[in-house]
């Protein structure tokens, strides 16, 4: 596909969440199919192996096998796609980087080497190599919260003024890109999307997508035609997420399992709440109160495209009191 750049790479993009069976093996046959859901919503991209995708538990073959299936449906159906190429050691990550590369996505994802922080030198030293082997395919920084090497507005200007080719960065708040917006496409968290987008930011690589892509797309396209409006769905999914995720998020369980569970109360995908070793899967009992809970907040995200009380039933009822999660905890 077509490069990205600054200007182009916007809007909501959507993980792809690993469905695994009992053994943890990555069920494919339902991973496709999910993935065939995701391209109907109207996305503005697919993207792989961030958090959500549980990258770091990734063997090689998995690695290629995921980004083939990615390169091949994406590039059939006409939707833009990254390929991540993170992994915490950075010779492993630069082997990704060839790999991914070679199959010519819009982007590649990377993160910076994770097992000790870097000095900022080094983070630039780290962004060129990973460059010169993306022969040609721009970049995109992914630097969560939980990073050790944590970008300021002082380092991310460095890097868009000395590597041209990161053309995009994730990070927790729009603040840390201060100035950069028209330099760089900055991504923010899913849940933040109508604040950020008012403060410059570009769009999100999206938790609310792995509740609900086509929710997650109407959202953004109200940040542009109604901003009062996405303010205050995001004032209502914040609340949401603060009551019923952030107490999941305090017992311990992790944030791909977490957005595997806002998934499930989606139901609009057949990925389970089960998450890899060594991580803990949130129950599938936990599910039926936390739909309700989020039909409560967000209808609005969850609802058909028309919105409409009947479609509001329909989904419901389509859902069930579990969903169409399966494997789960």
């Amino acid at each position: 596909m077509q490069a990205l750049g600054p200007r182009s790479l916007k809007g909501i993009w959507s993980p792809l969440l690993l469905p695994v069976d009992a053994h943890e093996a990555i069920d494919f046959d339902r991973l496709g199919e999910n993935l065939a859901a995701v391209l109907r919503t109207g996305v503005n991209g697919v993207y792989t192996n961030g958090t959500a995708g549980e990258f770091h538990t990734l063997d090689e073959r998995e690695y290629d096998r995921l980004h083939e299936l990615v390169a091949d449906r994406c590039t059939a159906a006409g939707v833009p796609y990254q390929l991540g190429a993170s992994h915490p050691s950075g010779q492993i990550s630069l082997d990704r980087i060839r790999r991914a590369a070679a199959l010519r996505p819009g982007a590649v994802q990377v993160v910076l080497p994770d097992w000790l922080p870097l000095h900022p030198t080094e983070v630039l030293t780290a962004l060129t190599r990973m460059a010169e082997v993306a022969d040609g395919v721009p970049l995109v920084l992914y630097n969560p919260p939980y990073a050790k090497t944590q970008l300021t507005p002082r380092l991310l200007t460095r890097i868009a003024e000395e590597v041209p080719q990161v053309i995009g960065v994730k990070v927790p708040g729009v603040e840390v890109a201060e100035g950069l917006t028209e330099r760089l496409a900055v991504f923010v968290a899913g849940h933040t999307l109508a604040t950020a987008c008012g403060k410059g930011a570009a769009g999100s690589y999206s938790n609310v997508a792995c509740m609900s892509p086509a929710g997650a797309v109407r959202w953004y396209e109200r940040t542009r035609t109604d901003p009062a409006g996405a303010r205050e769905v995001e004032g209502r999914l914040r609340g949401f997420l603060d009551a019923y995720i952030a107490p999941l998020a305090a017992d311990g369980y992790s944030d791909p399992a977490l957005d595997k569970t806002l998934c499930a109360v989606g139901g609009w995908a057949s990925v389970g709440t089960r998450v890899r070793w060594p991580h803990r899967s949130v129950p599938e009992s936990a599910i039926p109160a936390l739909r309700e809970a989020a039909w409560e907040a967000v209808p609005d995200l969850l609802t058909d495209p028309a919105g409409s009380v009947d479609g509001i039933k329909r989904n419901r009822a389509a859902s069930g009191p579990a969903g169409s999660a399966r494997g789960g905890a």
